[in-house]
């Protein structure tokens, strides 16, 4: 029997970066040739996916590969570590890659989109950033990867170039360079000063070196400091950015952006300031009222938008408030679960937009007032939304429903009864706005009174999002795997 060769981890974790930076290269020079190029961006991502996976078995068999590639000051250094929740990023960041990728080229070319090279090649340098986020072994190499996604980023989003692209992307870059810049940084530097180390600990680096108060402060400083977790006041960035093609929106919300942000509010809260000293902060707390407001109000406002794709922003914003509620719950569980949640909502979401742009490309639709009876027409679009709502919402048998079930079991065992309750009425909004659509796609008869037959938007668009729909299913059944993994994060 033919066995399976696996590279060495450390060499896997720098061709895992490697790959990308090439890949933007080659599709920067293919451009004059779209087929080519697009075939190289495809080609990149399963390659980047490949080289993450074979830092899997070790990462299962409870170790913790790196390497470091080489230090500016005493510890400050440029290295990396794969622990069980960066394996977790970095596998959902480079597997979607792959199936963004063919969404992309679909969209691209169905919608009638200019500058294809520059979009596909930012596109490369996001994932690049994404993966040396979920790789990094500290805080400062974490930052650096984070700015660099930040501003990679920033092209795609005022990618169309108009009045409102130009607006949104200024919004954009303004908030998370502003956060990260003036909260964030201002963290790091601090906590490097009073403990001398930036890497990430089991148990934190904090505790008999920061006093509770300068703590409660620095946690402040690094919530708001991670922009990207879209913590309300600073999540207008995320709304503002739905300016950018449907693609960018899943890179947004599902592949790289969003999930960078609560990623390090995780890493942060887990592996810089340890559960413990969490504890004996009595900021951990206001953070957990102010993800608790967030949350509801969110998806309040969510149950207003007609616009599908405002609509959709805003329950990111309420969903990424899940998981730093989760942080700030102090529980092992609740922690397990947020990591959870990161993967269930990436296949919920990336599904819901890739149905959103589906819509644009066959009907040029982008209300949902305008989608009634669109069911008939788009079966197989609307037919994903569904699963994808129902992963978002937390039914079975979609996997948001073992995310959500920890969290709740989290606040529970942290004593936050109100918690619970936020959590129950968050979900009914779900509901709500989420199946509405839904509801009047395939209820109502067609406001524009289209009586032909199917009319789907290109295979390109429609196998995604029917791979990633299934991917919500799938994930019901593998998330006790997912979760041992993730019981990795208290293993040391």
């Amino acid at each position: 029997m033919n066995q399976v060769v696996f590279l060495e981890p450390a060499l896997a974790i720098q061709l895992a970066l490697a790959i990308p930076a090439l890949g933007t290269v080659l599709i920067a020079l293919t451009g004059r040739w779209p087929n080519l190029r697009d075939t190289l961006m495809v080609a990149t991502a399963v390659a980047m996916f490949t080289m993450v996976l074979q830092v899997l078995p070790e990462v299962l068999a409870g170790g913790r590969p790196g390497v470091t590639l080489f230090e500016l000051f005493p510890g400050l250094r440029i290295a990396f570590e794969v622990e069980p929740l960066g394996m977790l990023f970095g596998l959902i960041a480079s597997g979607l890659w792959i199936i963004t990728s063919l969404y992309a080229i679909g969209y691209m070319r169905g919608a009638g989109e200019a500058n294809h090279t520059r979009f596909h090649a930012c596109f490369a340098v996001a994932l690049f950033a994404a993966v040396g986020i979920a790789f990094a072994q500290n805080m400062f190499t974490l930052f650096i990867f984070y700015e660099i996604l930040t501003i990679s980023t920033y092209p795609l989003v005022a990618h169309k170039q108009n009045v409102a692209a130009k607006m949104g992307a200024r919004t954009y870059i303004g908030l998370l360079l502003g956060t990260s810049i003036g909260f964030q940084l201002v963290a790091i530097i601090a906590t490097w000063w009073m403990t001398g180390s930036l890497d990430f600990t089991d148990g934190g680096i904090m505790e008999g070196h920061v006093g509770y108060g300068m703590g409660a402060l620095l946690l402040v400083l690094y919530m708001y400091g991670i922009g990207k977790a879209a913590l309300m006041p600073f999540h207008r960035w995320l709304p503002s950015a739905m300016v950018a093609p449907t693609p960018v929106s899943a890179l947004l919300h599902a592949v790289a952006v969003v999930k960078a942000g609560v990623f390090t509010v995780l890493k942060v809260a887990t592996y810089l300031f340890g559960l413990d000293y969490l504890s004996n902060l009595w900021t951990t707390e206001v953070i957990m009222y102010i993800a608790a407001f967030s949350l509801l109000a969110a998806s309040t406002v969510a149950l207003q938008k007609d616009n599908l794709k405002a609509r959709l922003a805003y329950s990111t914003v309420s969903q990424l408030s899940y998981i730093t509620l989760g942080a700030m719950l102090v529980s092992q569980l609740a922690t397990i679960g947020g990591g959870m949640h990161i993967a269930m909502h990436a296949f919920g979401k990336i599904t819901l937009f890739f149905c959103a742009g589906a819509i644009y490309v066959a009907s040029k639709k982008t209300n949902i007032s305008e989608m009634d009876g669109i069911g008939r027409r788009m079966p197989f679009t609307m037919g994903a939304f569904l699963l994808g709502a129902l992963c978002v919402i937390g039914a079975p048998p979609m996997g948001g429903l073992w995310s959500k079930w920890h969290l709740v079991v989290g606040a529970a065992d942290a004593g936050q009864v109100l918690m619970i309750f936020v959590f129950m009425i968050s979900t009914l909004l779900n509901i709500a706005y989420l199946l509405t659509p839904v509801v009047r796609a395939f209820m109502l008869p067609p406001t524009d009174g289209y009586k032909g037959g199917i009319k789907e938007a290109p295979l390109l668009c429609v196998v995604p999002l029917s791979i990633t729909a299934l991917g919500c299913v799938a994930l019901f059944f593998i998330a006790d795997p997912l979760r041992n993994m993730l019981a990795g994060i208290f293993a040391g």
